[in-house]
């Protein structure tokens, strides 16, 4: 619910420091091992889960979560089983905030309402859909508002002053800056350009700003912030945990989230 958004990102004001983001991909390589990946994610300093929800056609994707997403179907991985993941995690873990990320057409295939309802009953806070564009996801949030969830837009540096009041319109819990226009995995945008991107998303918002796609260093990540409310890093995590496995994956997790909460 978006009572948990809100609460880790006052908790982490009231630090001063900002938060740090891990994206999984649900079902990689296997419903079990990316549970067990997922349940460990608080202990290394993950402040909010991005849980991916596999796509046969992952637009927005990299080849890393690409790969990750394939490898996932392959196991069998649906809308229902990432649900289950959330239930799964939240018999342990009650306040870690869970944001399910992925594409509209298995949510939109399962009823929005009934994905709404599943996902409230699971434990998710809220969606990033990333093909779904404010025009096209008045259905969505309407079924999202009932059960307090937060339908998460996202800005990118091509999001210009004219379109920027329409992604935060309605927006909950935060607006995720994409800063490279280009898929996940891409190199980071530049400083500069980043930090008045957020500036700017702040002011219209009212909201947290996290900023994703390109982090994949701790030396980034503290980079990224010194201007954002949290860092989002994704594809670094998931070639980890795929190559070198969960502890590998983890140490990772862990050395990101210590660099963004020195900021």
């Amino acid at each position: 619910m978006t009572h948990r958004i809100d609460a880790t990102f006052s908790s982490l004001k009231s630090k001063g420091c900002s938060g740090f983001v891990a994206y999984i991909m649900g079902g990689d390589p296997d419903y079990a091992a990316s549970l067990e990946l997922m349940k460990a994610l608080p202990d290394a300093g993950v402040d909010i889960i991005e849980l991916g929800m596999p796509f046969t056609d992952p637009a927005a994707d990299g080849p890393v979560i690409e790969l990750a997403g394939l490898r996932s179907l392959k196991a069998g991985t649906n809308v229902v089983s990432i649900l289950e993941m959330a239930t799964e995690f939240r018999k342990t873990n009650t306040t870690t905030p869970i944001i399910v990320m992925g594409y509209a057409n298995p949510v939109h295939h399962m009823g929005y309402a009934t994905f709404a309802e599943a996902a409230h009953a699971a434990g998710i806070d809220g969606a990033i859909i990333v093909d779904l564009p404010p025009e096209e996801d008045g259905e969505l949030r309407t079924a999202f508002e009932q059960y307090d969830l937060a339908l998460i837009r996202l800005a990118t540096p091509t999001t210009d002053a004219v379109r920027l009041p329409v992604v935060c319109a309605n927006t909950k819990g935060f607006v995720y800056y994409v800063s490279v226009a280009g898929v996940t995995g891409k190199a980071l945008g530049q400083s500069a350009v980043v930090s008045d991107a957020v500036e700017k998303i702040r002011a219209e918002s009212g909201l947290p700003v996290v900023v994703g796609f390109g982090v994949k260093t701790p030396e980034q990540a503290a980079q990224v912030a010194n201007h954002a409310d949290a860092v989002v890093v994704g594809s670094a995590i998931v070639d980890a945990f795929h190559t070198d496995g969960k502890d590998k994956a983890i140490a990772l997790v862990k050395s990101l989230a210590d660099a963004a909460h020195q900021q």
